[in-house]
């Protein structure tokens, strides 16, 4: 592992960097469904808490969550993120996801922008 990622609060900062980044593609992609008044304050408020939330209540609706992820094959893992994106959205309010499938479909974007940036920055 990268030394970098090695301290907890580095790592924070990425995922926290990561969703914001991802906010900001899922916004531009699903822009009926996802909006945020094109603030740059309202993505970074709204990736920090969407990154407090994977760190504290994702582990746990996973955990609780863990038949159907495992007979579905993971698939729920799907469902599980657009929950914790819509649940961002609810706990702030300037970030605004019009239905449950715009926050599956946010949450599969973000998902793929965290793996990439991850990836990126282990392999440097």
């Amino acid at each position: 592992m990268h030394k970098f990622l090695e301290r907890p609060l580095a790592r924070f900062v990425l995922r926290w960097l990561a969703c914001s980044l991802g906010l900001w593609i899922s916004a531009a992609l699903l822009s009926n469904h996802l909006t945020y008044n094109h603030d740059t304050g309202v993505i970074i408020i709204a990736g920090l808490t969407l990154a407090i939330i994977n760190a504290v209540i994702r582990p746990v609706v996973v955990i609780l969550a863990l038949p159907a992820v495992l007979f579905s094959l993971g698939l729920f893992m799907i469902v599980i993120n657009g929950l914790m994106v819509l649940l961002a959205s609810k706990l702030y309010t300037h970030l605004h996801v019009t239905n449950f499938w715009a926050a599956m479909l946010a949450g599969m974007v973000i998902g793929l922008v965290n793996y990439l940036v991850t990836t990126i920055v282990e392999g440097i």
